[in-house]
C-alpha cells in the first residue's frame, strides 16, 4: 500500500443479493464475492465485515481480500476500518505514525471515501495488513507474525479474561503468516517471561525479545494511552535471523485522550509504567527501567510535544473536512469533527504535565 496525502475515492460494487446476505448476519465471516473499481481499474475482491464490537454499529468495517488480480497498491488484502466512534476520525492514524516517528515497525494508514453500490458510505481509515507482505516491503528478515487476538495475549500464565490459569500458552493468539511449528517458539518465550529467576531474566531476555523495540513499544501505548494496547491491539513479529520477538502496534483508535467508545479519557489514566507481565519484569531491572526512562524523556522533549504534532493534526483535519460532511454517518456531527484538533492538543499538554511529573518513578 502506498502512502498519500490525497483521499483516494473506492467504488465498492456487490450483487444486491449478496450484499443482503452480507448485512442479514453481521457475525458470519464468509465473505461474498464484488469488484473494486479504482483508477479505471477494476479488481474482483472477496469483501466480509470485520472487528467485533464495531460490528453493531450503523457504519460498518470491512476486510477485503483480492483474488484477481492477486494484489492492490502492493498489498493482497484491505482492512477499512469505520472510525465510527472517534469523533476525529483521525485517532488511529495519528497514532500509527506516531509508532513509525519514534522507531517502532507500525502499519501504514491512509483514509479513503468508500461507495456502495453508488451509494456512499463515508470516510474510512485503509490499514495495512501485517503480513509477509509487510516484511518484504520493509526489507525485514523472513518471519512469523502472530495476531494478538483478545485479553489472553498478555504475555501470562493467567488468562487476563477469567483470571484462570491458561490451559494453552498460545491462546490469544492467531498465527497470521509462518508455520504452525512456530506457535512452540511463543509458548516457550511467554513460559520463559513468567518462569526465569529474577537473576536469570537479565541474562536470557535478549535471547527471546528485543528489549529496545519493546521498550520503544511500551512508551508508544504510554504516551497514547490506549490502555487495551497492553494486552491485545498488537502483532508480534519473530525475527528468524535473531530468533527475537518485536511488537507491532494495530488497531489504535481509542487513543489521545478518548476510549474505544469516544467517551473522554483523563489524563492520568494510563500509568507511566503501563501494564502486563513482561513490561513488569522489565522495569523490575535498573538497566532496562533507565532505558526506558531515557526514552520517555527524549519523546517528551522531540516527539510528544505540541510544536510536532499541530501541523500534522491540522493538515489531516483540513484534508478530511470536505469528505466528512459527505459522509452519511459523520456529518451531522461536524461541530465535534472540527472542535477535535483542540482537544488532542490539550490532551498532548496534559498527558505531557503527567508523564513529566512521575518521571522520577522510574528512578
Amino acid at each position: 500500500m502506498t502512502q498519500s496525502d490525497e483521499i483516494l475515492t473506492y467504488n465498492l460494487f456487490i450483487n444486491p443479493k449478496d450484499l443482503q446476505d452480507l448485512r442479514s448476519d453481521i457475525w458470519c465471516d464468509d465473505p461474498v464475492r464484488g469488484v473494486l473499481n479504482f483508477n479505471k481499474k477494476k479488481y474482483d475482491i472477496d469483501i466480509v465485515y470485520r472487528g467485533a464490537h464495531t460490528r453493531k454499529l450503523k457504519k460498518k468495517s470491512y476486510h477485503i481480500n483480492f483474488y484477481k488480480p492477486k494484489f492492490f497498491m502492493g498489498s493482497k488484502e484491505l482492512h477499512l476500518n469505520a472510525e465510527f466512534r472517534d469523533p476525529s476520525i483521525m485517532r488511529n492514524k495519528l497514532s500509527l505514525d506516531f509508532f513509525s516517528d519514534i522507531g517502532v515497525l507500525s502499519p501504514k494508514s491512509q483514509h479513503v471515501f468508500v461507495n456502495i453500490n453508488g451509494k456512499q458510505e463515508g470516510v474510512y481509515l485503509q490499514l495495512e495488513s501485517v503480513d509477509e507482505r509487510f516484511l518484504q516491503k520493509r526489507s525485514c528478515p523472513e518471519g512469523t507474525i502472530f495476531y494478538a487476538v483478545d485479553g489472553d495475549a498478555n504475555f501470562s500464565l493467567v488468562s487476563d479474561l477469567d483470571k484462570e490459569v491458561k490451559k494453552s500458552l498460545s491462546l490469544g493468539y492467531e498465527l497470521k503468516y509462518g508455520s504452525n511449528e512456530a506457535m512452540g517458539y511463543l509458548e516457550n518465550f511467554i513460559y520463559k517471561v513468567n518462569t526465569l529467576s529474577h537473576d536469570d531474566f537479565e541474562k536470557e531476555i535478549d535471547t527471546f525479545l528485543n528489549v529496545p523495540n519493546y521498550l520503544k513499544w511500551l512508551a508508544g501505548v504510554v504516551f497514547t494511552q490506549n490502555y487495551d494496547g497492553f494486552v491485545h491491539n498488537y502483532a508480534l513479529y519473530r525475527n528468524n535471523q535473531t530468533g527475537q520477538f518485536e511488537v507491532i502496534p494495530w488497531d489504535y483508535d481509542g487513543t489521545w485522550g478518548r476510549d474505544v467508545n469516544g467517551k473522554i479519557m483523563e489524563s492520568n489514566y494510563v500509568r507511566i509504567e503501563g501494564f502486563n507481565t513482561l513490561t513488569a519484569r522489565l522495569l523490575a531491572k535498573p538497566v532496562y527501567r533507565m532505558q526506558y526512562r531515557d526514552l520517555v524523556k527524549s519523546i517528551l522533549n522531540n516527539k510528544f510535544t505540541v510544536e510536532n504534532m499541530q501541523p500534522k493534526i491540522e493538515k489531516l483535519h483540513h484534508q478530511l473536512r470536505p469528505f466528512v460532511l459527505k459522509d452519511p454517518y459523520k456529518k451531522e456531527d461536524i461541530n465535534q469533527f472540527d472542535m477535535e484538533p483542540e482537544f488532542i492538543l490539550q490532551f498532548i499538554n496534559k498527558r505531557r504535565s503527567y508523564i513529566y511529573d512521575r518521571l522520577d518513578k522510574l528512578l
